[in-house]
């Protein structure tokens, strides 16, 4: 059974989505006579953790609150090529128009867990937990990082709005790393304070400045490994967070250098929609 919290604005999300499909009206599929009922059947073409359901359950619920739909595998599960997702019937107009719509998101989520799965898959065995990041696509941010949990990923900060991440501009506008941390606990903000730094001297300084999170960017493994032994020894640690470059084949080596966490922009950015097949079935 999926445990997710489904997003707060789903319901949003999946009225843009259509709003933008059909505008003002399907116009073929308004050459189907309105009384005809249909049947059709959601096939998996590949491998996947399966994620999206309660956005298709929204699609066809917006467009006709009968259609049924019966499904074969749950939120979260791992399905094979060539199985069967789910059954849909009801009017043939409404199965008609939510289609695209309903598998746009089915392929998406599907791929953005599948891809988080992969990571969290590598990690099995370590303290180390994948995170993923703001680059996700525009306006579908909150199904991505539901997709990331179903797929056993975690959640870094959902916008700008609730964690405070001080990158190298930040660091330098406000004239130093114990500034910007200083700043960021004055601030009415009670959030996460993390800082990116570069170096094991920053690293250093973002330890003595009392920030929660250090950001280590692009950091070789030997000096991952420095940087974790330099934190252990501090009077109070901070949580690691190794990013930059990470890639399934490296993910492994990165979380054995004792790291808390592995962020990865590709889980949301460079997702390739899983291939699903919808097939109708029409009455004789």
């Amino acid at each position: 059974m999926n445990l997710v919290p489904v997003p707060g604005d789903l319901g949003l999300q999946v009225a843009r989505a259509l709003e933008e499909d059909v505008g003002s009206g399907d116009l073929t599929a308004a050459l189907v006579p309105a009384t005809t009922q249909g049947r059709a059947r959601v096939i998996a073409r590949e491998s996947a953790i399966l994620c999206g359901i309660p956005y298709v359950e929204a699609v066809f619920a917006r467009l006709d609150p009968s259609v049924a739909l019966r499904w074969h595998a749950g939120e979260g599960a791992a399905v094979a090529a060539n199985q069967p997702l789910f059954e849909v019937q009801g009017p043939a107009r409404a199965l008609l128009t939510g289609e695209r719509t309903a598998l746009n998101f089915l392929q998406l989520l599907s791929a953005t867990a599948t891809a988080a799965h992969a990571y969290a898959e590598r990690l099995e065995g370590t303290a180390c937990r994948v995170l993923d990041t703001r680059k996700t696509i525009p306006g579908l941010r909150s199904a991505q990082k539901y997709a990331v949990r179903v797929g056993g990923g975690q959640n870094h900060r959902i916008g700008l709005f609730d964690g405070i991440l001080i990158k190298e501009n930040h660091i330098v506008a406000a004239g130093s790393i114990e500034r910007a941390v200083a700043a960021a606990r004055a601030s009415a903000s009670r959030v996460p304070v993390e800082v990116e730094v570069e170096s094991l001297d920053e690293l250093r300084q973002a330890i003595a400045a009392g920030a929660d999170i250090a950001l280590l960017d692009d950091f070789p493994l030997e000096t991952l490994a420095q940087a974790v032994a330099l934190n252990r020894g501090a009077a109070r640690p901070l949580k690691l967070e190794a990013s930059g470059g990470v890639t399934l084949d490296t993910v492994r080596a990165i979380a054995d250098t004792g790291v808390d966490y592995v962020s990865v922009g590709s889980i949301t950015k460079n997702v390739r929609a899983i291939d699903l097949s919808m097939r109708f079935e029409w009455p004789s």
